[in-house]
């Protein structure tokens, strides 16, 4: 299993996103594939009820953690660019700092969430049958929140740093752990209980604790080049400077999250007040999406990652490339799976429904309807990716704001008098187009090529990073500046 990191900012720009972005999306397959063979379990054996209990959990889980987790997304960047620089005690320094802010905070969240899950639902509008079974669902998974997402934090940085098959690798540890404890925990077996739909949510925490402390114990083992061994501890205390670029800039980035999931509960609530049928129709639905989404995903990620180390190696033709690359990459893949999507989804769909469910053909026709909106989704994820890399925040989420909470829920809304609940499916596409062509925009005149991630102790911290007026700026801070080094940090490798 290698743990070399990879230099990004050398070697053609389309074999290197190609070579990096393909562990990322195995990984996404991996993740997908565990969270539809779940579905499986619950939405086959369990019913109808338990599958929309599962599809309102999902939805409160992501937005409960959207705003941590975009401190995570923050450090990400910053070791990246570190690297980028060739500084790695400045991505170790980053990695300590967002460690503990991370893992506090998600802590908190998971204390937060387990107390208040039943008034979550309620408010969502859960349907009375299924609100039993999503509570029970809900309040297992908040005590997965802490290993779940430090997993996730530690997957990122490392890919920040040019790894992505060491993740991979544990990733499918986890899911293969996943996959078989579900059946055990949901149906028992010998001493283990029979624990329903929160037997689930239990294989999820079991799987997620193996993998992280699997993680945490093979990188000691290789002492990886991230590692922050026993006599660096002191790199955990939060330092003041990254802790201001991580709530600074890890804000509006979680906030982008935070919007899209309660867009998402929106729309469930919608859905939710036509009945059981029609939710767990969508529910089927967003099992489906799930896989067409995940090239975009992978794409974004990695030029993201290729951006922020070559912004700060300042090669910004590279960085240019990157972003040519990946719109080219998303549109012939994505394309070809909203293809194969629609020509199957009569089997596909089929599988996270009971079977005979009157729920499917209403699950084909809305599927057809808003399936499209995920090739304009994976133009703007990737043009995000890139322009978030330099440390240009708000623009997105503004973007993404107008999009969903000007466009997509008001179309929801306003037009099913005319169009009756197909509004709803139509306010996907409608809505994904109206943020690609202002990301587009943004991209081609924005003035994020002059955004940074750490501002200089003296600046105001009110000075907006994406203003084109403001002069280019060093990716980091004079009193992080890296010292001199002759050669690359010991397994650094240049992507070839």
């Amino acid at each position: 299993m290698a743990s070399t990191t990879r230099d990004l900012t050398q070697g053609p720009i389309g074999k290197t996103l190609l070579v990096f972005s393909l562990p990322i999306l195995a990984g996404n397959v991996l993740q997908s594939l565990n969270g539809s063979i779940n579905a499986i379990w619950v939405g086959r054996y369990l019913g109808e009820a338990a599958i929309t209990a599962t599809a309102n959990a999902n939805n409160v889980l992501f937005a409960l953690i959207g705003l941590v987790f975009g401190i995570g997304m923050a450090a990400t960047i910053l070791v990246a660019q570190a690297m980028g620089a060739r500084n790695l005690p400045q991505a170790k320094r980053v990695i300590g700092t967002s460690a503990t802010l991370f893992g506090a905070a998600s802590v908190a969240i998971a204390a937060l969430g387990w107390l208040f899950s039943a008034h979550i639902l309620g408010w969502l509008g859960t349907p009375p049958e299924a609100l039993p079974l999503a509570e029970a669902y809900l309040r297992v998974i908040f005590l997965a929140i802490p290993l779940l997402y430090l997993f996730a934090f530690v997957s990122a940085v490392m890919r920040g740093a040019g790894d992505t098959r060491t993740p991979f690798y544990f990733l499918l540890l986890v899911v293969l752990l996943d996959t078989a404890f579900n059946p055990l925990f949901i149906f028992g077996w010998g001493p283990v209980p029979r624990m329903g739909i929160s037997g689930s949510a239990m294989a999820t925490l079991v799987a997620h604790t193996i993998g992280f402390a699997a993680l945490l114990g093979w990188l000691r083992w290789r002492d990886h080049p991230l590692w922050i061994g026993s006599d660096e501890l002191r790199l955990f205390k939060p330092d003041l400077q990254l802790l201001r670029a991580l709530v600074m800039k890890g804000l509006p980035m979680g906030a982008q999250m935070v919007m899209i999931s309660m867009a998402m509960l929106m729309l469930m609530g919608m859905v939710n007040s036509h009945g059981v049928q029609l939710s767990s129709a969508y529910g089927a639905a967003l099992q489906l999406w799930t896989y067409v989404q995940m090239p975009a995903m992978a794409i974004g990620a990695a030029c993201s990652s290729i951006a922020a180390q070559n912004v700060g190696a300042k090669l910004w033709a590279r960085v240019d490339a990157t972003a040519r690359a990946g719109v080219i990459c998303n549109v012939l893949m994505t394309g070809a799976l909203i293809l194969a999507a629609v020509a199957a989804d009569r089997y596909v769909l089929a599988m996270f429904l009971p079977e005979g469910s009157a729920a499917l053909e209403t699950a084909r026709h809305l599927n057809h309807i808003a399936i499209g909106s995920f090739l304009f989704f994976g133009v703007t994820f990737v043009l995000s990716g890139v322009v978030r890399s330099t440390g240009a925040v708000v623009a997105p989420l503004v973007i993404l704001a107008i999009a969903l909470w000007g466009v997509r829920l008001p179309v929801a809304q306003w037009l099913q008098p005319l169009w009756g609940v197909d509004a709803i499916w139509w306010s996907f596409p409608i809505s994904a187009a109206c943020a690609m062509l202002l990301s587009m925009g943004y991209y081609r005149w924005g003035g994020w090529r002059q955004a940074r991630m750490i501002e200089p102790v003296e600046e105001q911290l009110a000075t907006p990073a994406e203003v084109a007026a403001l002069p280019p700026s060093p990716v980091c801070c004079q009193s992080l500046a890296p010292e001199p080094a002759p050669e690359l940090p010991r397994g650094l490798a240049p992507a070839r």
